[in-house]
């Protein structure tokens, strides 16, 4: 794990903790992720992040809206997947990034509990899942 990957993970368990933000985490995620943490806040700000759990499981996946005009919806695990394009090309492909918006977005809402929260059955998550 990179000494960025491990900052990071300390400032998220920290945000976690408290379900808050303070000015130096968002300073230092800054730092670390660039504007796709930016962009990320803009979709946490927008209430655009849903955390999908499936029962009895718990088992859960993120969507997260995108920014372009048509609004697409990207299914995530902030901390290893996204289906967008940038995930594909900037972070598997160019290993220019560490992560993409969508997964910044998916990680902050969670750290803050500001996903819409979504229930389905165990049975309608392994459809959205098999889509993939």
């Amino acid at each position: 794990m990179s000494a960025s990957t491990l900052v990071a993970e300390a400032v998220w368990k920290q945000i976690e903790s408290t379900r808050s933000v303070t000015d130096d985490q968002l300073s230092i995620l800054h730092f670390l992720f660039g504007k796709n943490f930016e962009r990320a806040t803009r979709i946490v700000d927008q209430s655009g992040v849903k955390k999908i759990s499936g029962e009895p499981s718990g088992r859960s996946i993120f969507q997260v809206v995108g920014e372009s005009r048509r609004k697409e919806e990207y299914f995530c695990f902030p901390e290893n997947f996204c289906a967008c394009y940038s995930f594909f090309y900037d972070i598997v492909n160019r290993g220019e990034q560490l992560c993409c918006k969508h997964q910044l977005a998916a990680r902050l809402a969670a750290s803050l509990g500001a996903c819409v929260e979504v229930k389905v059955s165990d049975e309608e998550l392994a459809i959205l899942l098999s889509n993939l």
